[in-house]
């Protein structure tokens, strides 16, 4: 890939990428209650990390990433299908939603929370895919 080489676009991605994350992972956990999710904030993470990948290239993204997006949608779909089990093992109807309290901190974990980390590991590492897979297309294009 070719990188952009302007000095605005490495800027913005770099001061932008983690406040899109954080913004993100608000959208991810208010998702229960109110307007947001896994899928939203999925987009919202692709959006960041796609900002960094068009400013400083393949690499710079694999290295921050330290994980393959195909592997990010497998983790999605195994998360997605561990958060059905909790309620089967309960004898309770598939995707019934299970509610636990963490002892030290006191923070609630449910069933729909782990479901949506897995929609939105599964939209960041599609996206990226995809991404990924269309810049690789256009580059083998140009080199014919």
């Amino acid at each position: 890939m070719v990188r952009s080489g302007t000095l605005i676009l490495s800027v913005a991605a770099r001061l932008l990428l983690p406040l899109q994350l954080l913004f993100s992972v608000f959208l991810l956990l208010r998702g229960h209650d109110e307007p947001g999710g896994g899928f939203i904030a999925g987009l919202v993470a692709s959006g960041a990390f796609t900002l960094y990948f068009f400013a400083y290239g393949r690499s710079a993204l694999s290295e921050m990433l330290k994980v393959s997006p195909r592997d990010m949608v497998a983790m999605g779909l195994l998360f997605g299908v561990l958060s059905a089990l909790p309620a089967w093992w309960a004898g309770e109807p598939f995707f019934t939603a299970q509610w636990w309290t963490l002892p030290v901190i006191g923070i609630k974990v449910s069933t729909p929370l782990i479901f949506d980390i897995g929609v939105y590991l599964a939209v960041v590492g599609s996206v990226l895919t995809a991404i990924t897979a269309l810049v690789d297309t256009d580059a083998d294009e140009s080199r014919d």
